[in-house]
């Protein structure tokens, strides 16, 4: 099997969306177009149980054929690592599956299969987990009530970009915030394989104004076809040169 690229992105918001389409159906769309959508709701430390606004959350991710997690800001950096993981895990065992599919003529989940061989199985998702490539374009919710959880999400943003450095597969991190006076969202970060620069970008990071997750959903989607065009042109490119 292939180790392929598993494309996600991460929503880190505290509320929920009131402009612009349903954010389910944009997870849907980008589902639809080979990208997982992840969503970690994020609590105040006040709050003893989950703000109704938060609710959303999981119904973006369900949609979005990704994993979701409700936490307080002090346990960010743990559950960005755990979600983006699982998310990999999740993503790479419906692969298997389809496999297992093409195998046998027919749908056959992995609890089907008979523990000697459901544990290899678990021994190649586990080894694609470190060695397949993986984009994440980080959505970062910026709005008014995200004010005093940015340096949370930045720290654990960096240790994101840490943890995963072992891996054998690369990793490619963009991050981008919404709203944006200018336009649905605004580049943080550009594509890169580590987020080193982003202690210097996030204490300039204004918060304010509405939340619109599902047109900030969909443009991100967009975002991974304009890296991806980038790329062949440069190969394109390389290309033309050494065959002159």
């Amino acid at each position: 099997m292939s180790k392929g690229t598993l494309r996600q992105i991460l929503l880190i918001t505290d509320g929920c969306s009131n402009s612009g389409e349903n954010p389910i159906h944009s997870a849907a769309n980008a589902f639809k177009n080979g990208i997982t959508v992840n969503v970690i709701g994020i609590l105040d430390d006040e709050d003893n149980e989950m703000d109704s606004s938060l609710e959303e959350v999981e119904e973006i991710a369900l949609a979005g054929g990704g994993v979701s997690q409700i936490v307080y800001k002090e346990d960010l950096s743990q559950t960005v690592q755990a979600v983006t993981r699982q998310a990999m895990s999740q993503t790479l065992q419906g692969f298997v599956s389809k496999e297992l599919a093409n195998i046998f003529g027919e749908e056959r989940s992995l609890e089907e299969i008979d523990p000697e061989k459901r544990s290899e199985v678990m021994e190649v998702v586990e080894d694609l987990g470190e060695t397949c490539n993986l984009e994440v374009l980080i959505l970062v919710d910026t709005s008014a009530s995200m004010r005093d959880k940015l340096m949370t999400v930045k720290e654990a943003l960096i240790d994101l970009s840490m943890n995963l450095h072992a891996r054998t597969g690369e990793n490619l991190f963009a991050i981008y915030q919404f709203p944006s006076k200018r336009q649905t969202i605004e580049m943080i970060h550009d594509w890169s394989s580590r987020l080193s620069s982003i202690s210097v970008i996030f204490p300039k990071l204004i918060s304010g104004g509405i939340t619109p997750t599902g047109p900030a959903i969909r443009e991100a989607m967009y975002q991974f076809s304009k890296m991806q065009l980038k790329g062949d042109l440069y190969h394109a490119e390389e290309e033309y040169y050494e065959d002159r």
